[in-house]
């Protein structure tokens, strides 16, 4: 009888949060007290619940003496309002900035740059020259923005599609199917 192969579990989950949070770049805050963000508790403010899930944590984990509140307000259909993070200094002074229409690497740029300091300075000045992303998740803002500039050409209508048709039908790296693809 054979043996029975051993089963090599793969990483733990506590070992895979763990490296989510410490992933470049750190997010270490300077001269911060705290961070208040009040946003939609469900189907709205979709880039600042990101923030919440993704970023939020990594901050929180680079800057524990940080005080972070969140409140998730629930939003009808009616209601106007938009959501905020206040941001607060050691010296008393605060600042809002408005997180509405904003993905939640933009969101994160803004507060690093905000109060990141020198090491984010440093990491944004590299990563800006070496022509990589700053933040993990960048590059699908940057797409999403490039595709939402480009104008939605109307290849639809009856003449392109009798021309694409045609195109598709003559091409030489169409694929044989059928009898086509089995008689030589």
């Amino acid at each position: 009888m054979p043996r029975k192969p051993k089963f090599i579990p793969g990483p733990s989950r506590l070992s895979v949060i763990l490296k989510e949070l410490n992933e470049e770049p750190r997010l270490s805050l300077t001269g911060l007290r705290g961070i208040s963000l009040k946003l939609a508790a469900k189907n709205d403010h979709f880039g600042a619940r990101h923030f919440v899930k993704e970023e939020l944590g990594r901050i929180r984990y680079a800057n524990p003496q940080l005080n972070v509140e969140v409140n998730k307000v629930p939003k009808s259909l009616q209601d106007n309002w938009t959501p905020e993070m206040v941001v607060e200094f050691e010296d008393g002074a605060k600042t809002t900035i408005d997180i509405s229409n904003k993905w939640s690497t933009s969101i994160t740029k803004e507060l690093m740059d905000l109060a990141g300091g020198n090491v984010w300075k440093e990491h944004k000045a590299a990563a800006q020259s070496a022509g990589l992303p700053i933040l993990p998740g960048e590059e699908k803002e940057r797409l999403a923005a490039a595709k939402k500039r480009t104008p939605k050409s109307s290849t639809r209508n009856p003449e392109n599609l009798e021309a694409m048709v045609e195109n598709m039908l003559s091409s030489p790296e169409r694929p044989k199917t059928g009898a086509a693809a089995i008689l030589p």
